[in-house]
C-alpha cells in the first residue's frame, strides 16, 4: 500500500499538470515592480528595475519548464496564456530596454508579433501566435481587456496573475475598467451623438458578437447603455487613436516624458527609423499628436491585421472588420 502510495504521488510530480508557472512569484514580481497610475497607462512597469531582477529570471525560468498540455479545464488556459502572453511582452521591452514602443524592437518585414518572445514548455512562441492562433480560438472576447502589448493605450495591465479559480470576475472586472476610462475605453459626447471607443473594438468586432456595441453597453453604467440604445442608427462611432509609447514606469528618458506633438532632441546616433517618429542626423525628433503613423498611413498592429486610423461609423452599420 505505501509502495504504490509513493509511485502514484511520483507519477503526479512528473506529469506535465504538476509544472506550471509559478502565480505567486508572479504576483509579488507585480506588487513589487509596477504602478497603478492615473493616467492613460493605468499600470506603468518598472523595466530599469527587471533588467537586473533575479525573480524576473526565476519567473521566466518556471514559464519555459511548464507543460501547457497538463492544462485541463478552459479557464485554466485561458489564465494560462493571459499571463504567459503579459509576461512575455513585459519581458520583451525588458530586454531591449530603453526603448520608446515595444514596435521598436521589429521591423516592418519583420514585425515584433511574430517574433519568438520566449519559450514556454520548451519551445518558442510568439505573440501573435499566443493571441491569434490560443487565445482568440477559445472564443473569450474579454481576453481582448486582459493582454497588455506594453503600451499607454492598451487594457490596463492587472497587478495580479490571472487565476482559474478568479478568471471570470477578473476579466469582467477587467473590462469595466478598460471601458470606463474616457481617454482609451469608452467616453460618450452626447451634444455629437458620438461614442468615442478603443480601436481594439473595432480591429476584432468579430469576436464580440453581431454587434460590438451590445457587449460595450452591457459594462456602461445603465445610463449609459440606455442612452447608447436610444440613439438607433443616428449613432456615430468614432475610435481613440492608439498611443503605442511604452507603458514604462521610470519615465526618464525625454522619449519617455514627451507629450505627442513636443519636439525631443536627440543626439546624431540616436536615432532609428521608427514609425511614429521623423529624425535625420541633428534634426529633432517629433512626436506627433497621432502616435504610430504619418499622416495618411496605414497602420499594422500587433499581428491583428490591417489597422485603419480613426473612422466614424453609424451604429447601425456592420462593424465587422476582417482580421
Amino acid at each position: 500500500m505505501r509502495i504504490a502510495t509513493v509511485v502514484a504521488l511520483a507519477i503526479t510530480l512528473a506529469s506535465p499538470a504538476a509544472r506550471a508557472l509559478d502565480e505567486g512569484l508572479y504576483a509579488t514580481i507585480l506588487e513589487r515592480h509596477t504602478v497603478a497610475v492615473d493616467d492613460i497607462a493605468s499600470t506603468r512597469v518598472d523595466y530599469r528595475a527587471l533588467r537586473t531582477s533575479e525573480p524576473w529570471e526565476a519567473l521566466l525560468r518556471t514559464l519555459r519548464e511548464s507543460h501547457p498540455s497538463g492544462l485541463r479545464s478552459r479557464n485554466e488556459k485561458i489564465a494560462f496564456w493571459i499571463n504567459a502572453y503579459n509576461i512575455l511582452a513585459i519581458d520583451l521591452v525588458r530586454r531591449h530596454y530603453p526603448i520608446d514602443s515595444i514596435r521598436s524592437i521589429g521591423s516592418f518585414f519583420s514585425p515584433v508579433w511574430t517574433k519568438a518572445a520566449g519559450e514556454i514548455g520548451g519551445r518558442p512562441y510568439t505573440l501573435h501566435e499566443i493571441e491569434h492562433e490560443i487565445l482568440r480560438s477559445m472564443r473569450e472576447p474579454r481576453m481582448h481587456a486582459a493582454i497588455v502589448c506594453a503600451s499607454l493605450s492598451c487594457p490596463p495591465l492587472r497587478r495580479e496573475p490571472y487565476t482559474a479559480a478568479a478568471l471570470d470576475a477578473q476579466l469582467e472586472d477587467n473590462v469595466r475598467r478598460w471601458l470606463a476610462d474616457p481617454r482609451k475605453g469608452a467616453r460618450i459626447d452626447r451634444s455629437a451623438r458620438t461614442l468615442h471607443l478603443s480601436p481594439i473594438l473595432k480591429w476584432f468586432a468579430a469576436d464580440f458578437g453581431e454587434n460590438v456595441l451590445v457587449f460595450v453597453a452591457a459594462y456602461l453604467p445603465a445610463e449609459d447603455s440606455d442612452w447608447i440604445r436610444a440613439q438607433g442608427r443616428m449613432l456615430r462611432i468614432d475610435y481613440f487613436d492608439y498611443d503605442w509609447r511604452v507603458n514604462d514606469a521610470a519615465a526618464s528618458s525625454p522619449l519617455a516624458r514627451a507629450r505627442p506633438g513636443q519636439v525631443v532632441s536627440q543626439p546624431r546616433g540616436a536615432c532609428r527609423l521608427r514609425i511614429g517618429l521623423q529624425c535625420s542626423g541633428m534634426r529633432p525628433l517629433v512626436l506627433r499628436a497621432v502616435i504610430g503613423l504619418k499622416p495618411g498611413e496605414r497602420r499594422t498592429g500587433p499581428g491583428r491585421g490591417v489597422r485603419g486610423g480613426r473612422t466614424t461609423r453609424s451604429a447601425g452599420a456592420d462593424l465587422r472588420q476582417p482580421v
